[in-house]
C-alpha cells in the first residue's frame, strides 16, 4: 500500500480476523500451524534478551553509566512492587512479575509497528492466567497441605463444593478475557473508525481524515490501555498467589 492509498483509507471494508498462519508442519500427524503470534512472541523475547543483555554489560558499583542507572530503577521498581503487593518473602517472585509485565505491555504495544497485537489473540492471556492458576494452587499445597488444600473446598459447609469449585475454575477465564477483551476491542474499534474516516475522505475528496484522529484513538487503545491491562493482571497475579498462600505478610 502506497502513502496516498494509507491516507484515502479503506472504504472497501474492514478485516478483523484471527492472526495469520505463516506456515504449517505435521508432527507424528498432527497438524502444527506456526501463526504470527508465535513469530511475534519470539521477536520480542528476542529484541528483551538483547535489551538485557545490553542494559546489564559493563556494571559498576561507582560512577554508574545512565543504562546502568537505568536497569536498577526497572529491578527496584519491580521488587518494590512485588514487596507491596505480596510481601517481603515474595520478593523472588519478582523476576516472574517483571517478565509478565513486560510481555504484555510489549506484546500490545507492538501494534503501534502496525504488526497484529500477540495479546489479541486469547491463547496468549489464557497461557498467562493458566500459569498463574497452577502458581495459587500450588502456593495453597505448600502452605496448607494436601488435606487442607481439599478441605478449603467445603469450607465452611460441604454444600459449598460446587461453588468453591466454579470460582477457581472461574479465575483463569476471568483473567484472561479481561486482558484479551480489552485489547481486541480497542483494535475493532480502531479498524471501525479508520474505516469511518476513510469513508468521510472518499466523499470529500481531502486526505486528511484518516492521519489524525486513528493517531490519537491509537495512543489510548495502544498505549494507555495496553499499560493498564498488562499491570491489572500483574496485579491480580500477585494478589491471588498471596492470598492462596494465606499467611502473606501485609
Amino acid at each position: 500500500m502506497s502513502i496516498s492509498d494509507f491516507l484515502r483509507g479503506s472504504p472497501d471494508g474492514v478485516d478483523v480476523s484471527g492472526p495469520k498462519i505463516v506456515c504449517s508442519f505435521d508432527l507424528g500427524g498432527l497438524t502444527i500451524n506456526l501463526t504470527e503470534t508465535v513469530v511475534l512472541s519470539w521477536v520480542i523475547i528476542l529484541a528483551v534478551t538483547l535489551l538485557l543483555l545490553w542494559l546489564t554489560s559493563d556494571l559498576k558499583t561507582k560512577n554508574i553509566s545512565k543504562k546502568q542507572a537505568v536497569a536498577e530503577w526497572a529491578v527496584k521498581t519491580v521488587y518494590g512492587l512485588v514487596e507491596d503487593t505480596m510481601g517481603k518473602r515474595w520478593q523472588w517472585f519478582a523476576p516472574y512479575i517483571g517478565a509478565l509485565f513486560t510481555f504484555s505491555i510489549l506484546g500490545s504495544l507492538i501494534s503501534m509497528l502496525g504488526l497484529r497485537s500477540v495479546t489479541a489473540d486469547f491463547n496468549v492471556p489464557l497461557t498467562w492466567a493458566l500459569i498463574t492458576f497452577v502458581l495459587i494452587h500450588g502456593t495453597n499445597i505448600k502452605t496448607h497441605g494436601f488435606g487442607g488444600y481439599l478441605k478449603g473446598y467445603v469450607d465452611p459447609v460441604p454444600v459449598m463444593l460446587p461453588i468453591n469449585i466454579l470460582s477457581e475454575v472461574a479465575t483463569p477465564v476471568s483473567m484472561s478475557l479481561r486482558h484479551f477483551g480489552n485489547v481486541v476491542s480497542g483494535m475493532v474499534i480502531t479498524s471501525l473508525l479508520y474505516y469511518a474516516l476513510s469513508v468521510l475522505t472518499a466523499k470529500i475528496g481531502v486526505a486528511f481524515m484518516t492521519i489524525g484522529i486513528p493517531a490519537v484513538m491509537s495512543l489510548y487503545f495502544d498505549l494507555f490501555s495496553g499499560f493498564m491491562q498488562a499491570f491489572i493482571f500483574i496485579m491480580l497475579t500477585m494478589v491471588y498467589i498471596s492470598n492462596a498462600d494465606g499467611n502473606a505478610e501485609t
